[in-house]
């Protein structure tokens, strides 16, 4: 029995030390159509069905890499989802996202081999959004 709880606990702890992986654009492309698409359009162009009439208009997010001069703008990106670096705009509804805000953390590379835990749904989405750009 002394072993099996052993055996038992040095699994938990085995399991505990797992490092996460981080989520692939599928996982993302879930949470952009519950969340996103509204708006962005269902291929992340800004012309989701509310965009009609928004002032400004819905972003392009297909064209994140282009509009930074070719990368991916990882950390910029991140805190412009999650509110923290978004300036007021007159008109703008784009709202937080706090259920994505929520959840395991993983490991996301932000630039320069720099690794911010970041909350599973949201490195979710920011995979997907790397993946439809064009």
């Amino acid at each position: 029995m002394r072993l099996l709880i052993v055996a038992v606990a040095l699994s938990a702890l085995a399991l505990a030390c797992v490092e996460p992986e981080m989520p692939e654009a599928p996982e993302g492309e879930s949470l952009f159509s519950k969340n996103c698409a509204m708006c962005h359009g269902t291929g992340g162009r800004g012309d989701g069905a509310l965009a009609v009439g928004m002032r400004p208009k819905p972003k392009d997010l297909t064209m994140i890499s282009r509009s930074s001069g070719g990368g991916f703008p990882v950390a910029d990106v991140l805190s412009k989802i999650d509110g923290y670096q978004r300036a007021p705009v007159a008109g703008a509804e784009m709202p937080e996202f706090g259920a994505l805000l929520e959840g395991d953390l993983v490991p996301v590379d932000t630039g320069d081999d720099v690794f911010t835990p970041t909350p599973r749904p949201l490195a979710a989405l920011l995979a997907y959004l790397e993946s439809i750009q064009r």
